[in-house]
């Protein structure tokens, strides 16, 4: 009987084998940059503006924001859509509550830094 660890879970949807390639850049990319940008672009742009210019009100904006920060990731694959539409969905619970995307791209961060723990060998 195998174990059942976070890699194991974590593996099929977010760990791929180009993680084996990773330098200094990507990781700048992937714990900073596309911390910013993404949460900047979805939250305090999408998001934001779903909340204060339209009338979807903030429980629905949290739902789309999340979507289509999911809708993101599609280059990755249906799996890694699915496994970060969660965390996306956090991190619309997050901006909806505090509003401050910076907070979200810090916790975005965090998340990216424990899956590169996960998934780099």
């Amino acid at each position: 009987m195998s174990s059942l660890t976070v890699h194991s879970l974590m593996s099929p949807a977010v760990c791929r084998g180009d993680f084996q390639w990773l330098d200094g850049l990507d990781y700048l990319r992937l714990l900073v940059l596309s911390p910013i940008l993404e949460e900047y672009v979805i939250r305090r742009g999408l998001q934001h503006a779903l909340i204060n210019h339209t009338h979807v009100g903030g429980q629905r904006a949290v739902w789309v924001s999340a979507l289509v920060f999911s809708l993101l990731h599609i280059a990755q694959g249906a799996q890694t859509m699915l496994a970060v539409f969660l965390p996306g969905l956090l991190l619309s619970w997050l901006y909806q509550v505090k509003r401050n995307f910076y907070l979200c791209a810090l916790v975005l961060s965090l998340l990216n830094a424990t899956m590169l723990a996960v998934c780099v060998p």
